[in-house]
């Protein structure tokens, strides 16, 4: 069963497709404080992998990602 966390900010992704997932993601983390927790839902199955990247890339944590229905939900704290 998936730990649901409590996100400080939630980001709506759907229907975007790559890159925009992404660029939405990093707009959205940029008035987060360390610590704080995005949600981001988005139906690209691309986005599977890129956000993982981003992630990686920028330092940041990719606690979880929950799938429902076509819609992937990524948790993501912010360091």
């Amino acid at each position: 069963m998936a730990t649901t966390y409590q996100a400080d900010k939630i980001v709506d992704a759907k229907g975007q497709v790559c890159p925009m997932p992404i660029v939405t993601l990093a707009k959205g983390f940029k008035d987060l404080a360390p610590g704080q927790i995005l949600a981001i839902m988005a139906t690209d199955p691309g986005a599977k992998k890129d956000v993982a990247a981003w992630a990686e890339k920028t330092g940041n944590v990719l606690l979880e990602m929950v799938e429902d229905g076509g819609v992937m939900t990524f948790y993501l704290k912010k360091v």
